[in-house]
């Protein structure tokens, strides 16, 4: 048995795969609220999988409607040593065309309506995010797209907006001058949150079109972005099932596996109950009794 317990974050397009054994789905509840949906338990090639679809199964979640502190919740309380996340975006690149896959380095976050933190009043910890992914996860991603036969390019930087309309083009123009290169509305807090919880984390953009910033092109459509999804879709299958198939059987330590140990500010004497309590997954490591 592998050491590895991988959950994967779907995202649009990806709401489910074949290949798992004993696959099976599972209601977990979450002190932080309803997640998206049930999890999709199973293993493949000796790891064990742990599937939550972002949006829910048949998408009726909008970006600002996924409470990302319970799917990290229930991530955590199903065992999970690793979390995937996959997500379809736009491009800010010419050279990153519809079709192709990025691996994601840093982020910039724009959005303003979700709760970032497990912690807060009563419990304050404070998490590094300077590099929000796992290197070492991300690594083994970038083998697997090349595994895969998938183009994809590597260390590139997300820009998190609220959502759910699109960008206008001035918007679009100004987060190129930024320096980033793909768009989407989910990621954050989703990696901030996975940090809290002690979750090694790495990110995989399917590109489904380019952002409004082409001026000779039309603006983003729906239409257009689900008829190159359907492709990406597979791609991360097989990006997937070629990551299961390398992973070392022998899981070594992060780095990530013991961040809160310098996170965590407050006086023991004066935490807050209640939030310590809802903390019992997240926390288990850092303030069992």
């Amino acid at each position: 048995m592998n050491d590895w317990t991988l959950g994967v974050i779907g995202g649009s397009g990806l709401y489910e795969f074949d290949g798992l054994k004993d696959r099976r789905w599972v209601k977990i509840d979450s002190p932080w609220g309803q997640p998206s949906d049930e999890v999709l338990l199973g293993r493949l090639h000796g790891v064990n999988l742990v599937f939550l679809p972002r949006h829910g199964r048949g998408h009726p979640l909008a970006p600002s409607a996924i409470n990302a502190r319970a799917n990290i919740d229930v991530l955590k309380r199903a065992g999970c040593t690793d979390v995937l996340s996959v997500s379809a975006v736009g491009s800010l690149r010419e050279d990153l065309a519809p079709g192709m896959f990025a691996i994601v380095d840093q982020y910039i976050d724009r959005t303003v309506n979700r709760p970032t933190s497990f912690f807060g009043a009563g419990l304050v910890a404070h998490v590094s995010m300077a590099d929000p992914v796992c290197a070492r996860l991300s690594n083994f991603a970038a083998h697997a797209a090349q595994r895969a036969n998938l183009k994809h390019v590597e260390r590139v930087t997300y820009l998190a907006i609220e959502g759910p309309q699109f960008s206008t083009r001035a918007e679009s123009r100004l987060y190129r001058s930024w320096g980033c290169d793909v768009i989407e509305m989910t990621a954050m807090p989703e990696a901030r949150l996975a940090r809290e919880a002690e979750l090694p984390y790495a990110n995989i953009c399917m590109v489904t079109d380019y952002d409004c910033w082409r001026t000779e092109a039309a603006e983003v459509d729906v239409a257009s972005i689900l008829a190159v999804m359907h492709n990406n879709a597979e791609g991360a299958r097989r990006l997937i099932f070629a990551l299961t198939e390398m992973l070392p059987e022998l899981r070594e330590p992060s780095p990530v596996d013991t961040c809160l140990d310098a996170a965590v500010v407050s006086d023991p004497a004066i935490w807050d109950a209640s939030l310590l309590s809802k903390l019992d997954a997240i926390g288990a490591r850092r303030f069992k009794k």
